[in-house]
């Protein structure tokens, strides 16, 4: 199965941008639906975007809509995540995650992912 790994996370001021990437390694890419979830102390996994093996369908919490874009390269076996217009509200841990196109479920719970990234962290200062 796919291992996941992270990266890009740091530390930016409110309104600034990052680019989080997360590289895979193992497996067939392209069998995977991607998505992107955060962690920040205390709450609950929330969904943040996701992105379908073709990456034609991409998807988005209304908490990131118009500021984040998620976008993949299969051949580089790589997904991203564009962040914009950064808030404090957004510092988390965030963490890529994989599961099978031809899974059911759906795309925003993370019980239905099979693969996770350890996670890189994103503080934003107000």
């Amino acid at each position: 199965q796919v291992q996941l790994v992270e990266s890009g996370g740091g530390l930016v001021q409110a309104g600034g941008s990052l680019r989080l990437s997360c590289a895979a390694s193992g497996g067939t890419f392209s069998d995977y639906v991607m998505g992107w979830f955060r962690q920040a102390p205390g709450k609950e996994r929330e969904f943040i975007a996701a992105i379908s093996w073709s990456g034609i369908r991409t998807y988005y919490a209304d908490s990131v809509k118009g500021r984040f874009t998620i976008s993949r390269d299969n051949a580089k076996n790589m997904v991203y995540l564009e962040m914009n217009s950064l808030k404090p509200e957004d510092t988390a841990d965030y963490h890529c995650a994989a599961k099978f196109a031809s899974a059911s479920g759906t795309i925003w719970s993370p019980d239905d992912y099979i693969k996770w990234g350890p996670g890189t962290q994103v503080t934003v200062s107000s």
